[in-house]
């Protein structure tokens, strides 16, 4: 099978043979989504060697579990231990013995076959398309802020980045009727956020009066300045959430978290059965996150333009 891997740092696709894993669910990759922590990791992040990719839709072929096989399905990225204690409570994104999709220990989506247990897949609701399915995991990445704090219509909410999770952070956002924000760095990217209803700044033109400083700061840029952009807006006693991952350290200045009493939440994956609701009940406009779509054999030159700032979400289609 044709799979787009990194090996040392350098992306190319290569013939592989049909992954299996005892045990586990064997899925034919139907469409597949760039993120930048893909991007990200031919950077260096987690150091991995591998088939990139983690978001995806595909067709079980075969699987301990007969009733999913011919279904389509998304699969949940971390692939727990199944016997620690944090699998046992039903935690496995926790697990310190798990592997990740495409990011740790653990080939992934960019490849006409993949595997993956199957308590990890949820079949997809017939209204939800292949396309909209795609956005599954960092949709549900987007819903899980919300399960870490309360956000209601009485905050003001500020999301750093209008690249792919930000779009998606904020129309999730969105949903609690807040005062939000979007700021970014790309006109027709903030005007996109704009068809929707969400309210957009640009980074280089952006002030805040001292009483109308954020409560909440949502970090998805993907870049380190993005940190200490939110330290710059967030008011005293405010809530910082952190969703961007990028290779390399970051310089904190611990003193304003201190002085100000501002709390940090690291924020990752999130549960897919909450994303798969939304877009089964048109809660969120996913329409316009697309810039182009490959195929499975063009994924270098995906990749390409994935990397580019003008872009949004490049697609991966396994076709026959």
């Amino acid at each position: 099978m044709k799979a787009l891997r990194i090996e040392n740092g350098v992306v190319d696709l290569s013939e592989m043979a049909i992954p299996h894993r005892d045990g586990e669910a064997l899925i034919r990759m139907s469409v597949a989504g760039i993120c930048n922590t893909d991007l990200e990791i031919v950077r260096g992040y987690a150091n991995f060697n591998g088939t990139l990719g983690h978001e995806f839709v595909g067709i079980v072929e075969e699987s301990p579990d007969v009733e999913q096989i011919g279904r389509r399905v998304v699969g949940e990225i971390n692939a727990g231990c199944g016997v620690c204690e944090d699998c046992k409570r039903g935690d496995s994104r926790h697990c310190l013995n798990r592997t990740v999709l495409g990011i740790h220990n653990r080939d992934g989506a960019f490849a006409e076959y993949l595997t993956l247990p199957p308590r990890n897949l949820l079949i997809i609701p017939d209204k939800i398309s292949d396309i909209q399915a795609v956005f599954t995991e960092p949709l549900a990445a987007a819903c899980e802020i919300l399960d870490q704090v309360a956000i209601n219509k009485n905050h003001k909410v500020a999301v750093i980045g209008d690249g792919k999770l930000g779009q998606l952070i904020a129309r999730v956002i969105q949903t609690t009727g807040c005062d939000l924000i979007l700021i970014g760095k790309h006109p027709a990217k903030l005007e996109l956020a704009a068809r929707d209803g969400i309210k957009g700044v640009a980074s280089d033109s952006l002030t805040f009066k001292p009483g109308d400083r954020p409560d909440f700061v949502i970090e998805a840029s993907g870049s380190p300045s993005g940190l200490k952009m939110a330290l710059d807006l967030v008011r005293p006693r405010g809530t910082i959430i952190l969703k961007s991952t990028f290779h390399g350290a970051v310089e904190l200045d611990t003193s304003r978290i201190v002085v100000d009493e501002i709390s940090i939440v690291g924020s990752r994956c999130g549960r897919f059965e909450k994303a798969l609701r939304m877009m089964e009940q048109d809660e969120v406009d996913l329409g316009g996150l697309i810039t182009s779509t490959y195929n499975l054999t063009d994924g270098v030159a995906a990749m390409n333009e994935a990397g580019q700032s003008s872009s949004m979400k490049i697609i991966l289609l396994n076709k026959e």
